[in-house]
């Protein structure tokens, strides 16, 4: 693994707790997977 991918790794982990501490967790996640289908379309339409 690389550093930089450990980094971006390291950086969703505390993004993770920082939404723990705050109570954000349910609005963390359901960007999370809006972006994922986002970019899957994005994928799709630019293939």
């Amino acid at each position: 693994m690389s550093l930089r991918s450990s980094l971006y790794k390291l950086a969703r982990i505390l993004g993770d707790v920082n939404a723990v501490k705050r109570g954000t967790v349910g609005r963390r996640l359901g960007r999370r997977v809006a972006g994922r289908a986002t970019g899957r379309g994005l994928g799709r339409l630019f293939r």
